[in-house]
C-alpha cells in the first residue's frame, strides 16, 4: 500500500507534541541530576546532624545554592563509605561553622547552566518542528481541489483548460442534428480560416446558446467544435461560478476570460449556463446578489467597455425561459441554436451511431427502431441500445434481436416488467380496459394505430396499449384531439358496457385527468369550441414563484362557468360514442380478450386483422421508407 506524504505528516504531528512534552518532563528530571550530581540513598537532615556528631562525615559537597548536600559518610554497620543525598533546610546558617569545627572537607559547587540552555532548546524545536510540518502539508494539499491550501484561491476560475481539444468527439460522431451542426461548422470554419469572414467584413457571433430539451446532444455538439476546431478550449459549468462568498464568482469570470485573452483565439463553453444567468431582481424577497454580480460581470466581459476578440463563447440550456434579456442580446449571445428531438431520419443515424459497437441480429431493423421511438432523444436511444444488450447477455444470447429490443423500449417507456397477472376476474377487467382502447383506436380513422396490447404489468400499469403516432404530421387537427379523447376514453367505456356501472374501477385514473386536460385545451387555448376563436389561457407561468401559483384568470365568472359546461360537453360526446362502439362491437371484442388472456400480448397487425373480420377497419395513413 502506497501512504502519501500528506498522511504521514498528518500522523506526525500529534506524536511530535506528545513525544515534546515526555522530552520535557524527563529532560527537567536529568538537568536536576546533573545540577545535583548522583547519590542512589537519601539521608534525612536530623540523621546527617547525627552522623555529623558521630564523626562519621568525611566529606560534604553543597549544591543548587545550598539546598541541597552530597554527602560521603562512614556507614555503622559494615563500615564502608557511602554517598548520600540531604535536603538542606534553607535555614541553616551555622551548618558551615559545624563542618569547620569537625574539620571535615566541604565544597561549594554553583549551579550549571546547561539545564536552562536545553530548556530554551526545547521550548524552540517544538515550535519550528509545528511550522515545518504545517508549511509542507498546505504545500502538498495546493494541488488538491478545495484542501487548505485553495484558501486564497477562490477568486481564481476552474474551467478545465485543454491548449489542444482532444475531446475526441468531432462532427461525425454527432447524428440527427444535422441544422444544428450546420449552424455550429461556422464558428469551426471562423476560427481555422478566419481571413474568409473578415474579407468580406463579416463579424462572427461572439456567443452561440445551444438551446434544447435534455439528451439532444448539446454538450457533445460543444465537444465536436473543440475537437474540429482544434484551438485552446476551456469548459465550465455554470454552477462552478456561484459561490456563498459575494464576490468570488465575478472574480472567477475575470479570471476564466484573462486566461482566455492571453491563448486567444479559442473557445469558452459554460453548460447550464442557466444556474448564473437566471433573470435579475426576479422571485419573492429579491435575488441572490452573488448570482446577480456575478451575471452583470459576465455580461460585461462578453460585450463590455473592452473587447475580447478571438473569444467565442458557446453555452448549453435546456431553460432558456428563465435567462436575463441582457444575455441574449445581439452583441452577447447573437445566435441560438436550437437543438431538439430528432425527428425519424435523425434517429436511425442516431441509432446507426450507436449501434457500431453493438452486435446485431440479421432480423434486426433499425428503421423499424427509429419508427417506433418517437419522441426519444439521442440519450434515450443510445440507453436504449444498453438496456438491450443488458437484457441479451442476460439471456446469454449471441447477438440483440428484436425480441430484445421490444422488451427494452417498453422498459425505458413504461417500466420494468412486474408479475405476470393470475387468470381471474381482475385480469378479464383489465383484459376488456385495454381492447377497448385498442378497439376505439382502430376504428376512428383519425386515430394513430393500434402498435401492441399488452396485460404484462410495467410500473404502475396492469396493462398497456401502445399506439403509433404519425409524426410527420406537425399540427394536429380537431377530429384528431377528439379522437384522441375517445380513445382514452375507451376503457373506461368497455368496462361500463361489459360490467355495469357498479363494476367501474380506478383503472382510468390517468385516462381522465389526460381527457380533461385536452378537452379544456381545446376550448380555453385552441378555440375549439361554441365560445369561437379565443385564446382564454396563455399557458404561461411564473418559473420563480411556482408554475400552477400564477396561473391568472384571464376572462370573467361567467365565461368560465361556460368553459367548464364546454368541456363537460366535449367530454360526454366522446365517452358515449365510446360506449356505441362497444355496444356494436361486443363480439369481436369478447374474442380479442380470450385471445390477449391466452397470449398476453396481441401485435397491431394482427389486433386489426381479427378486428377486420368482423367490421370495416378504416384505411390510414400508411407510413413510406425512409430514403
Amino acid at each position: 500500500m502506497k501512504i502519501s506524504w500528506r498522511t504521514i505528516v498528518l500522523w506526525s504531528l500529534p506524536a511530535l507534541v506528545i513525544g515534546f512534552f515526555i522530552w520535557q518532563g524527563a529532560f527537567a528530571q536529568t538537568a536536576v541530576n546533573m545540577g545535583s550530581n548522583t547519590a542512589r540513598t537519601r539521608m534525612s537532615y536530623g540523621r546527617f546532624l547525627d552522623y555529623l556528631q558521630a564523626d562519621r562525615v568525611t566529606s560534604v559537597d553543597l549544591y543548587d545554592g545550598g539546598r541541597t548536600a552530597i554527602v560521603e559518610a562512614v556507614d555503622e554497620l559494615n563500615n564502608q563509605v557511602e554517598r548520600l543525598r540531604v535536603d538542606l533546610p534553607v535555614n541553616s546558617p551555622d551548618l558551615i561553622s559545624r563542618l569547620r569545627e569537625a574539620n571535615i572537607n566541604f565544597d561549594s559547587h554553583p549551579p550549571r547552566n546547561e539545564g536552562a540552555v536545553w530548556g530554551l532548546l526545547g521550548n524552540l524545536i517544538f515550535p519550528i518542528l509545528l511550522i515545518v510540518g504545517l508549511f509542507f502539508l498546505f504545500r502538498r494539499s495546493s494541488n488538491v481541489p478545495g484542501g487548505p491550501g485553495q484558501a486564497m484561491n477562490f477568486g481564481k476560475s476552474k474551467a478545465r483548460f485543454s491548449m489542444e481539444a482532444k475531446t475526441g468527439v468531432l462532427f461525425d460522431d454527432v447524428a440527427g442534428v444535422d441544422e444544428a451542426k450546420e449552424e455550429l461548422q461556422e464558428v469551426v470554419t471562423f476560427l481555422k480560416k478566419p481571413e474568409r469572414f473578415t474579407a468580406v467584413g463579416a463579424r462572427i457571433p461572439k456567443g452561440v446558446l445551444l438551446v434544447g430539451p435534455p439528451g439532444t446532444g448539446k454538450t457533445l455538439l460543444a465537444k465536436a467544435i473543440a475537437g474540429e476546431a482544434g484551438v485552446p478550449f476551456f469548459s465550465i459549468s455554470g454552477s462552478e461560478f456561484v459561490e456563498m462568498f459575494v464576490g468570488v464568482g465575478a472574480s472567477r469570470v475575470r479570471d476564466l476570460f484573462k486566461k482566455a485573452k492571453e491563448n486567444a483565439p479559442c473557445i469558452i463553453f459554460i453548460d447550464e449556463i442557466d444556474a448564473v444567468g437566471r433573470q435579475r431582481g426576479a422571485g419573492i424577497g429579491g435575488g441572490n446578489d452573488e448570482r446577480e454580480q456575478t451575471l452583470n460581470q459576465l455580461l460585461t466581459e462578453m460585450d463590455g467597455f473592452e473587447g475580447n476578440s478571438g473569444i467565442i463563447i458557446i453555452a448549453a440550456t435546456n431553460r432558456p425561459d428563465v435567462l436575463d434579456s441582457a444575455l441574449l442580446r445581439p452583441g452577447r449571445f447573437d445566435r441560438q441554436v436550437t437543438v431538439d428531438a430528432p425527428d425519424i431520419k435523425g434517429r436511425l443515424s442516431i441509432l446507426n451511431v450507436h449501434s457500431r459497437d453493438k452486435k446485431l441480429s440479421n432480423e434486426i431493423s433499425l428503421e423499424a427502431i427509429a419508427r417506433r421511438t418517437p419522441g426519444f432523444t439521442g440519450a434515450d436511444l443510445a440507453n436504449l441500445l444498453n438496456e438491450a444488450a443488458i437484457l441479451t447477455a442476460r439471456r446469454r444470447k449471441e447477438a440483440i434481436t428484436m425480441l430484445e429490443i421490444d422488451d427494452a423500449v417498453d422498459r425505458v417507456v413504461a417500466g420494468m416488467e412486474g408479475t405476470p397477472l393470475m387468470d381471474g376476474k381482475s385480469k378479464r377487467l383489465i383484459a376488456y380496459h385495454e381492447v377497448g382502447h385498442a378497439i376505439v383506436g382502430t376504428l376512428l380513422k383519425e386515430h394513430d394505430p393500434v402498435q401492441k396490447v399488452t396485460l404484462v404489468p410495467r410500473g404502475q400499469a396492469r396493462g398497456l396499449t401502445w399506439f403509433m403516432p404519425n409524426e410527420e404530421q406537425g399540427l394536429i387537427s380537431r377530429s384528431q384531439i377528439l379522437a384522441r379523447i375517445s380513445g382514452a376514453l375507451g376503457g373506461r367505456a368497455a368496462e361500463k358496457v361489459i360490467f355495469g356501472d357498479a363494476e367501474v374501477t380506478t383503472g382510468a385514473g390517468n385516462d381522465l385527468q389526460q381527457v380533461t386536460g385536452m378537452a379544456r385545451q381545446m376550448v380555453t387555448r385552441y378555440g375549439m369550441s361554441n365560445l369561437g376563436p379565443l385564446s382564454l389561457e396563455t399557458g404561461q407561468s411564473e418559473v420563480f414563484l411556482g408554475r400552477d401559483m400564477m396561473t391568472r384568470s384571464e376572462y370573467s365568472d361567467e365565461i368560465a362557468s361556460r368553459i367548464d359546461a364546454q368541456v363537460r360537453t366535449i367530454v360526454e360526446h366522446c365517452y358515449e360514442e365510446a360506449c356505441q362502439m362497444m355496444r356494436d362491437n361486443r363480439v369481436v371484442i369478447d374474442r380479442l380478450v380470450d385471445l390477449l388472456i391466452e397470449k398476453e400480448t396481441i401485435d397491431g397487425d394482427e389486433f386489426r386483422q381479427i378486428v377486420a373480420e368482423y367490421t370495416q377497419v378504416p384505411e390510414k395513413e400508411r407510413y413510406v421508407p425512409i430514403v
